[in-house]
């Protein structure tokens, strides 16, 4: 049984955290399920993921930044997330085409309609089953991010870390613009909850999307 679950929101909003709580519970279950990233994912990815996040990269162009993302993407999806999907395995991404319209889109300000024909292109056109949006304010998560770091001994800020509060306002308003158009696709959990609290509501979709996937086999 094939399930394509991705996971998105603003800089530490618990997305790491959620998706390993959810690996650890369907392998429990005895279900296959792959964990993978974007951008990055595969070799090809993971090197295009080093020059987008580097901090040092200040000049780079919104366009070039969102072409970056895409070229990572359609890699990523032919050589991880679409022969997964044919073996039947769940596939849980952290961040998919979504962000490309929250970041790039809403952030950057890229006209919205190029953002998503290359996402259509570089996806193949695979749409998760569902989505995760884990939405907190933005101090909030930049806050939690900073904690993160430092907990990593990482000192340097991603990219995108550095970036003005209005930004990542932007980006965040975008995700929930996403969600308030697709309410069946993308679910809308609040994590200012406990962790536990959080994973409790995944699961119980998660839960319900096996049940329904299950019965149609």
């Amino acid at each position: 049984m094939s399930l394509f679950i991705t996971f998105e929101g603003v800089e530490g909003s618990g997305k790491t955290t959620q998706i390993r709580r959810l690996k650890r519970y369907l392998t429990q279950k005895g279900i296959p399920c792959k964990v993978t990233r974007e951008p990055g994912g595969c070799p090809i990815g993971e090197r295009i993921r080093k020059v987008l996040l580097n901090p040092d990269h200040r000049e780079m162009t919104p366009l070039s930044e969102l072409f970056l993302y895409e070229a990572s993407r359609t890699q990523h999806v032919k050589e991880v997330i679409e022969p997964l999907l044919k073996r039947g395995t769940v596939v849980l991404c952290d961040r998919f085409t979504d962000a490309s319209i929250a970041y790039q889109g809403y952030g950057r300000k890229v006209d919205l309609s190029w953002v998503v024909r290359l996402n259509r292109l570089s996806s193949e056109g695979i749409q998760p089953d569902v989505t995760f949006l884990l939405d907190c304010p933005i101090d909030l998560g930049l806050k939690r991010a900073n904690r993160r770091n430092r907990a990593l001994n990482q000192e340097k800020e991603d990219r995108f870390e550095r970036e003005k509060v209005q930004f990542h306002r932007r980006v965040r308003g975008g995700y929930l613009s996403i969600a308030k158009k697709e309410p069946q696709r993308v679910r809308v959990i609040d994590t200012r909850q406990t962790e536990g609290r959080v994973f409790e509501k995944i699961r119980k979709i998660v839960d319900n999307l096996i049940g329904f996937k299950g019965s149609r086999v």
